[in-house]
């Protein structure tokens, strides 16, 4: 079978830069640890994603569509990747905002700045250059994907999207109805109605459940 938008697709993967083969992704812990890259902080394991959904960069996302499940090798080009480097998302901050906050900024430091995720570049005169770019940005890269089947099973696909959502909002799936226990805003129980009934055929109808005050306590 192959794949197509919308599909729910579970896979692994390695990437790496194009043309120094370093690795700045994978999934596999065995592999990590055989590549001797691995890290205790990570979460490794293969992934669950819906093809066309933005969940991994459009190039590969592209590239999937039409495959069938097995192992591939692609190469992407900035632009298909990570994008090109945005000048604009090129910072001069002064030094005086980190000795502030106790910060002694480092080249390749990076730094969460009100809700911006950067990279330190360059430190001298009292100034500091940060990036925000995706620190992948500009950069050719080329993934090893291991795509190990399309999931087909309803209760699975709608776990999927509440997970996406947040990892611990429990639901129940029965005779097509799909029971969230979630305390959302009502446009938010719209949208998630739309999206899942959108994406799993199966789902008929979809009910919010107000938790109790006993269950948020536990």
């Amino acid at each position: 079978m192959a794949i197509k938008k919308n599909d729910f697709v579970e896979l692994d993967y390695i990437g790496s830069l194009k043309e120094s083969n370093q690795i700045f992704d994978i999934t596999n812990k065995e592999e990590a640890k055989k590549l001797k890259i691995f890290n205790e902080k990570a979460e490794y394991g293969s992934i669950k994603v819906i093809i066309g959904e933005k969940q991994l960069v459009k190039g590969l996302e592209d590239f999937l569509i039409g495959k069938e499940p097995g192992e591939y090798k692609v190469e992407l080009t900035a632009e298909q990747a990570f994008g090109k480097k945005n000048p604009k998302l090129m910072r001069i901050i002064p030094m005086n905002a980190f000795i502030k906050q106790n910060i002694k900024p480092f080249p390749g430091l990076q730094l969460n700045l009100d809700g911006l995720i950067g990279t330190v570049r360059s430190v001298s005169g009292g100034r500091v250059v940060m990036d925000f770019n995706h620190p992948i940005a500009g950069r050719d890269v080329v993934y090893e994907v291991k795509v190990k089947g399309i999931i087909t099973d309803a209760k699975e696909k709608v776990g999927i999207l509440i997970h996406n959502l947040h990892r611990d909002i429990k639901f129940d799936f029965k005779s097509n109805v799909v029971e969230i226990h979630a305390d959302v805003p009502k446009q938010l129980e719209e949208a998630i109605e739309k999206k899942i009934k959108g994406l799993v055929q199966e789902v008929k109808e979809v009910k919010f459940v107000k938790p109790k005050a006993e269950d948020k306590k536990k």
